[in-house]
Protein backbone atom coordinates (compact mmCIF):
# COMPACT_ATOMS: atom_id res chain seq x y z
CA UNK A 1 0.00 0.00 0.00
CA UNK A 2 2.98 2.52 0.53
CA UNK A 3 2.98 1.99 -3.57
CA UNK A 4 0.18 4.00 -4.16
CA UNK A 5 0.61 7.67 -2.45
CA UNK A 6 4.02 7.16 -4.80
CA UNK A 7 1.89 6.75 -7.52
CA UNK A 8 -0.51 9.34 -6.77
CA UNK A 9 1.98 11.68 -6.53
CA UNK A 10 2.90 11.10 -10.07
CA UNK A 11 -0.41 11.18 -11.53
CA UNK A 12 -1.19 14.68 -9.75
CA UNK A 13 2.18 15.89 -10.87
CA UNK A 14 1.08 14.80 -14.64
CA UNK A 15 -1.93 16.59 -14.43
CA UNK A 16 -0.61 20.26 -13.04
CA UNK A 17 2.11 20.02 -15.57
CA UNK A 18 -0.69 19.24 -18.39
CA UNK A 19 -2.83 21.52 -17.27
CA UNK A 20 -5.18 18.88 -17.06
CA UNK A 21 -8.76 18.63 -15.05
CA UNK A 22 -9.33 15.46 -12.67
CA UNK A 23 -11.88 14.17 -14.91
CA UNK A 24 -14.20 10.86 -15.45
CA UNK A 25 -10.80 9.57 -17.52
CA UNK A 26 -8.58 10.69 -15.31
CA UNK A 27 -9.92 8.57 -12.27
CA UNK A 28 -10.05 5.80 -14.44
CA UNK A 29 -6.67 6.32 -14.98
CA UNK A 30 -5.73 6.66 -11.52
CA UNK A 31 -7.71 2.86 -10.69
CA UNK A 32 -5.94 1.59 -13.28
CA UNK A 33 -2.25 3.35 -11.98
CA UNK A 34 -3.05 1.90 -8.47
CA UNK A 35 -3.78 -1.50 -9.66
CA UNK A 36 -0.55 -1.29 -11.74
CA UNK A 37 1.59 -0.14 -8.64
CA UNK A 38 0.47 -2.37 -6.09
CA UNK A 39 0.93 -5.02 -8.44
CA UNK A 40 5.05 -3.57 -8.55
CA UNK A 41 5.10 -3.56 -4.93
CA UNK A 42 3.70 -7.25 -4.35
CA UNK A 43 5.91 -8.53 -6.96
CA UNK A 44 8.88 -7.40 -4.72
CA UNK A 45 7.35 -7.83 -1.29
CA UNK A 46 6.49 -11.58 -2.13
CA UNK A 47 10.29 -12.19 -3.64
CA UNK A 48 11.37 -10.48 -0.59
CA UNK A 49 9.28 -13.26 1.74
CA UNK A 50 10.18 -16.09 -0.27
CA UNK A 51 14.47 -15.37 0.20
CA UNK A 52 13.22 -14.39 4.16
CA UNK A 53 11.69 -17.88 4.17
CA UNK A 54 14.82 -19.61 1.82
CA UNK A 55 16.73 -18.45 5.10
CA UNK A 56 18.10 -14.76 3.81
CA UNK A 57 18.91 -12.23 6.24
CA UNK A 58 16.86 -8.44 5.36
CA UNK A 59 19.86 -7.29 4.36
CA UNK A 60 20.07 -9.93 1.57
CA UNK A 61 17.04 -10.38 0.59
CA UNK A 62 16.09 -6.70 0.04
CA UNK A 63 19.73 -6.75 -2.28
CA UNK A 64 19.21 -10.03 -3.47
CA UNK A 65 15.31 -9.67 -4.16
CA UNK A 66 15.41 -5.72 -5.57
CA UNK A 67 18.13 -7.08 -8.40
CA UNK A 68 16.26 -10.05 -9.61
CA UNK A 69 12.68 -8.34 -9.78
CA UNK A 70 14.08 -5.31 -11.34
CA UNK A 71 13.31 -6.70 -14.76
CA UNK A 72 9.65 -7.61 -14.05
CA UNK A 73 8.90 -4.45 -12.86
CA UNK A 74 10.43 -2.37 -15.16
CA UNK A 75 8.42 -4.26 -18.11
CA UNK A 76 5.05 -3.88 -16.22
CA UNK A 77 5.78 -0.13 -16.36
CA UNK A 78 7.90 0.08 -20.05
CA UNK A 79 4.73 -1.84 -21.87
CA UNK A 80 2.17 -0.15 -20.15
CA UNK A 81 3.76 3.48 -20.88
CA UNK A 82 4.20 2.04 -24.37
CA UNK A 83 0.74 1.26 -25.06
CA UNK A 84 -0.16 4.58 -23.66
CA UNK A 85 2.12 6.50 -25.75
CA UNK A 86 0.47 7.07 -28.80
CA UNK A 87 -3.04 8.12 -26.64
CA UNK A 88 -0.91 10.84 -24.64
CA UNK A 89 0.28 12.20 -27.74
CA UNK A 90 -2.68 12.07 -30.26
CA UNK A 91 -4.12 15.37 -31.91
CA UNK A 92 -6.96 13.61 -33.70
CA UNK A 93 -10.82 14.44 -32.61
CA UNK A 94 -11.67 13.34 -28.75
CA UNK A 95 -8.34 12.80 -28.06
CA UNK A 96 -8.33 15.79 -25.46
CA UNK A 97 -11.68 13.89 -23.57
CA UNK A 98 -9.08 10.41 -23.18
CA UNK A 99 -5.42 12.68 -22.21
CA UNK A 100 -6.12 12.85 -18.88
CA UNK A 101 -6.23 9.22 -18.16
CA UNK A 102 -2.76 8.58 -20.39
CA UNK A 103 -1.72 11.52 -18.65
CA UNK A 104 -2.25 10.14 -15.02
CA UNK A 105 -0.84 6.75 -15.62
CA UNK A 106 2.16 7.36 -17.19
CA UNK A 107 2.94 10.27 -15.29
CA UNK A 108 2.26 7.83 -12.64
CA UNK A 109 3.86 4.95 -13.29
CA UNK A 110 7.53 6.94 -14.09
CA UNK A 111 7.34 8.52 -10.63
CA UNK A 112 5.76 5.03 -8.92
CA UNK A 113 8.45 2.72 -10.88
CA UNK A 114 11.33 4.85 -9.57
CA UNK A 115 10.18 5.12 -5.97
CA UNK A 116 8.94 1.95 -5.76
CA UNK A 117 12.91 0.22 -6.41
CA UNK A 118 14.03 2.66 -4.12
CA UNK A 119 11.35 3.43 -1.52
CA UNK A 120 9.88 0.00 -0.97
CA UNK A 121 13.39 -1.94 -0.41
CA UNK A 122 14.18 0.52 2.13
CA UNK A 123 10.50 0.20 3.84
CA UNK A 124 11.03 -3.72 3.84
CA UNK A 125 14.16 -3.65 6.08
CA UNK A 126 13.51 -1.16 7.84
CA UNK A 127 10.07 -3.04 8.55
CA UNK A 128 11.53 -6.44 9.07
CA UNK A 129 14.39 -5.49 11.09
CA UNK A 130 12.82 -4.02 13.46
CA UNK A 131 10.20 -7.24 13.53
CA UNK A 132 13.63 -9.33 13.80
CA UNK A 133 14.90 -7.44 16.48
CA UNK A 134 11.48 -7.22 18.34
CA UNK A 135 11.01 -10.98 17.72
CA UNK A 136 14.52 -11.54 18.57
CA UNK A 137 14.25 -9.26 22.37
CA UNK A 138 10.60 -11.81 23.33
CA UNK A 139 12.87 -14.76 22.68
CA UNK A 140 14.41 -15.09 25.92
CA UNK A 141 11.73 -14.16 28.01
CA UNK A 142 9.97 -17.49 26.56
CA UNK A 143 6.85 -15.63 24.80
CA UNK A 144 5.61 -14.42 27.96
CA UNK A 145 4.75 -10.96 28.69
CA UNK A 146 5.06 -9.41 32.54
Amino acid sequence: MVNVPLALVGGVFGLLLTRSYLSAPASVGFIALFGIAVQNGIVLVTYFNDLRARGKSVSEAVLEGSLLRLRPVLMTAVTTVLGLLPLLLAQGIGSDVQRPLATVVVFGLATSTLLTLFVIPAVYGIVEGWWDRRSKEAEPNGGSSS
